[in-house]
């Protein structure tokens, strides 16, 4: 007996000493760096004009893993592209892109791309980037090659820009064509397709008042897992776009997710010059980040003006301004769309409160160098003191009139790539 109990107090003595010792991986003894890249992205295609297009695309939505901390899911958009704006086209390097998450690995300052989820239509068949037909979610845009041949357009087409990850490991996502909101299973088939003329569920008609390719940029979902929270990228050309010119009236729209219930919220943009918002992520159910951002390039010289903010923001106490007859141009206040309100006093006239909004961050102070990326597009709640940026980098090109060209950072000269920053905050967020 007594040999025997000197053989389990050994055994427990050694499981105590290996449990010590060994180091356990939590989300606290991560360490997160400054900035991590994706050091090595594949090849996506070879342009005529010899430029190499990067898979890459990776940045324009972001979700961290909520078990896994070193793990993180990015989304990209529909695909390379650049087009031209006086025949409203748009040419397509890869018409067979498949919009797509990629499940990346922080290790280090590099992120290890282990995994790719094709989002695919009901049947199984995968989406692609090309624009929708009308009544469908079009754009008005006209698909092109890269050769310059005519593309169709396609109610498979979708361009992806905002995500959520729901608790059993499924995906909503969001988009700039219809706008549509798609629920996603883990093998990125689709479960529900929801936008502003769907036969079953439906978002508000209003919102296919969309600025093309300004659509639903942002979407998160609650903590009590309940309710999806999107946002528009920039005011609805509603009734027009001459209607609205220096709106700074930007819709928040929230969805139930039991009971396809959505109400509205005014967010007020600092600026009608900006691209405006790029995502929006939770805090609580009623408190949110959003990343709000122009369009240029910083520069050491420039970096003072350069505007890429995140911003606290409440819906508590905002005016739901939703449309109970579910028209076409919205709810009218005083025989004007909210678009035209344009400005705070004008809301003020008309009993509206927009949701609060308070600074948080700022990508031209907050991060020891210089941020160098035009498209500052997902955003990660770390913990209270510590979020997370990427950066849409276009696959690498960039271009205009049907000519593609280098995406070559004005910062640093290099090539546009993904990456993550991890900026830590001043004043905790909870």
């Amino acid at each position: 007996m007594k040999v025997k109990s000197m053989l389990v107090i050994i055994a427990v003595i050694s499981v105590i000493f290996s449990c010590s010792t060994e180091k356990v991986v939590t989300p606290e003894t991560i360490i997160y760096p400054a900035i991590a890249t994706d050091k090595r992205p594949k090849v996506l295609a070879t342009t005529p004009n010899g430029i190499t297009l990067n898979n890459g695309g990776y940045g324009s939505s972001m979700v961290q893993d909520p078990t896994d901390k070193a793990v993180f899911y990015l989304l990209t958009d529909r695909g390379p592209n650049v087009a031209e704006a006086a025949t409203n086209s748009i040419m397509i390097a890869t018409p067979d892109f498949v919009p797509q998450i990629g499940k990346f690995r922080l290790k280090g300052d590099s992120l290890t791309l282990e995994s790719v989820i094709l989002l695919k239509n009901s049947n199984g068949v995968n989406l692609n980037g090309l624009p929708n037909p009308v009544g469908a979610g079009a754009t008005g845009e006209n698909p092109f090659d890269i050769n310059n041949k005519p593309l169709s357009t396609s109610v498979d087409g979708l361009d992806s820009e905002g995500m959520a990850m729901a608790k059993d490991g499924s995906f909503w996502i969001s988009d700039e064509y219809g706008p549509h909101l798609i629920h996603f299973d883990k093998t990125g088939k689709t479960i529900e397709k929801i936008n502003p003329f769907t036969t079953g569920r439906k978002l508000p008609l209003v919102l296919a008042k969309r600025r093309p390719n300004r659509g639903m940029e942002g979407l998160t979902i609650t903590p009590d897992g309940k309710t999806l929270v999107g946002i528009m990228q920039f005011p609805l050309y509603n009734p027009s776009s001459a209607a609205v010119a220096n709106s700074l009236v930007i819709r928040i729209v929230t969805f139930d997710i039991a009971s396809g219930d959505t109400k509205q919220f005014v967010y007020m943009m600092d600026s009608p010059t900006l691209q405006a918002v790029s995502e929006i992520t939770a805090i609580d159910n009623n408190s949110f980040l959003v990343l709000e951002r122009d369009g240029l390039f910083a520069t050491d010289a420039n970096k003072a003006t350069v505007f890429k903010k995140v911003f606290k923001i409440s819906l508590t106490g905002a005016t739901d301004i939703s449309d109970a007859a579910n028209s076409a141009n919205g709810k009218l206040f005083g025989g004007k769309t909210v678009e035209e309100l344009k400005d705070a006093a004008t809301l003020t006239n008309n009993s509206i409160v927009p949701v609060t909004k308070t600074l948080i961050a700022d990508l031209m102070k907050d991060i020891p160098t210089l941020y160098p990326h035009d498209k500052a597009e997902g955003l990660v709640i770390i913990n209270s003191t510590t979020i997370a940026v990427s950066n849409d980098d276009d696959f690498g090109i960039t271009g205009a009139n049907k000519v593609y060209q280098k995406k070559i950072l004005a910062g640093n000269g290099k090539v546009d790539g993904n990456g993550i920053y991890f900026i830590k905050l001043t004043t905790p967020l909870f």
